[in-house]
């Protein structure tokens, strides 16, 4: 981990970071929407969403969702049922199925989208949290490149920390009173590095279609532009997701590029066979993937990593790197100071010797956030979040990480 941790403490390398649905669920709140270790995720998983989103419907439109999808399973989700009502929609004209012509369709795709906009707007807790720290982190060091964030949440927690932060962003927006998306702009580097690139690459809460343009209005509206996978490439409401896909593309084709996948289960089709081309095709693009289940429950990021060498995944009890499986086991620390920063991504008084913590979207920010501190005392919470106010100085030292146990002459495989 010291590796790892040395480059994320500078700002030489080109970073990108994949943000997942598993993300915002690290975030645990209570009614009040403060933090709360034993409340509930701020946002719930795709499965979870789905399944309000339909509970949410009335009795008739809930009648035809479950007609179209007589046995739902873990491949059917709110996008999945969203692109058949949508093709539905515009293929059947007046034309009846399940009681509903086509425009009728258009009107419940709508509901279903604004009844996701009311499940994904939550507000980021006022006190510091994961979102606040890992922006805190991008903005605290000077950079040769900017940080790169894609995501497929439609919420807007990023776009919130950013600004509570006053940091600097670029979502592919242009203008202040109406903001326009720009394609061109998005291939475009002319921005300074001190900018972060923020790409939604599955929609996001406040984009509409005004005048035959697309806008965000800043608004939580959930609207139809919600990942349209089903229109064609060249139709405006695509735009936005193939420039940002292509922009996905681009920075896996850069050499020297590093992706940090954090709350991603690589069950999105489209998005893993992105990522499979890219490592495919350009061997000094390195992915890590942290998964916050264990190895055998993570079964599609373990198949593409033992396929792509330049893929590794640190999941809770092993990992694959190097196209290799094992279980973790733990070297010895080089000094006294690295044991307390190995406690911010290990926790030895777990089950089985320890579990690797990094997959939790929480543990990853605070990582991140103190990778520049030499070493770490014991500190009560608002402590902690002082000192990430206020920055924690310091350098890397010596080597430490979990060794995989196929390294070693007792593996296990």
């Amino acid at each position: 981990m010291v590796d790892l941790r040395q480059i994320l403490s500078q700002g030489r390398k080109r970073l990108g970071l994949l943000l997942g649905a598993g993300a915002p669920m690290s975030l645990l709140v209570d009614e009040r929407n403060n933090i709360d270790s034993e409340g509930s995720p701020l946002i719930p998983d795709v499965a979870r969403l789905t399944d309000i989103a339909i509970e949410t419907l009335c009795g008739d439109d809930r009648a035809v969702i479950e007609a179209l999808f007589p046995d739902r399973d873990g491949d059917v989700n709110i996008e999945t049922i969203l692109t058949r009502i949508r093709r539905l929609s515009e293929a059947i004209e007046n034309e009846r199925i399940y009681g509903l012509n086509g425009s009728e369709y258009t009107g419940l795709a709508e509901r279903i989208c604004t009844t996701i906009g009311g499940i994904v707007s939550p507000v980021l807790p006022d006190s510091p949290n994961p979102y606040t720290e890992l922006t805190t982190w991008i903005g605290g060091t000077y950079r040769d490149h900017p940080v790169e964030i894609f995501t497929p949440n439609y919420d807007l927690l990023l776009e919130e920390s950013f600004e509570r932060n006053r940091l600097p962003y670029f979502d592919g927006f242009s203008g202040s009173h109406r903001p326009f998306f720009d394609p061109a702009s998005i291939s475009s580097d002319s921005l300074p590095a001190r900018w972060s690139r923020l790409w939604k690459i599955h929609g996001s809460l406040g984009w509409e279609i005004q005048d035959g343009n697309i806008i965000r209005t800043g608004s939580r509206n959930a609207t139809s532009l919600i990942y349209p996978d089903h229109l064609k490439y060249d139709r405006i409401e695509k735009q936005p997701y193939t420039a940002m896909f292509e922009r996905l593309k681009s920075f896996l084709n850069t050499p020297d590029s590093l992706l940090l996948c954090t709350g991603f289960s690589f069950f999105d089709a489209h998005i893993t066979a992105i990522l499979d081309e890219a490592l495919a095709a350009n061997t000094h693009t390195a992915v890590i993937a942290f998964q916050f289940r264990t190895l055998q429950q993570e079964e599609a990021a373990k198949e593409l990593a033992i396929k792509r060498r330049n893929l590794s995944v640190y999941a809770r009890d092993g990992g694959v790197i190097f196209g290799i499986e094992g279980k973790w086991r733990l070297g010895e620390s080089p000094t006294e100071e690295w044991l307390s920063i190995r406690n911010t991504f290990w926790d030895a008084g777990s089950a089985h010797g320890g579990s690797f913590l990094l997959g939790d979207f929480a543990k990853l920010a605070r990582f991140v956030a103190l990778t520049r501190a030499e070493s770490l005392v014991p500190a009560a919470r608002d402590d902690e979040d002082e000192a990430l106010r206020a920055g924690a100085p310091g350098a890397d030292e010596g080597d430490v990480r979990p060794l995989m146990a196929s390294e070693a002459a007792d593996a296990e495989s």
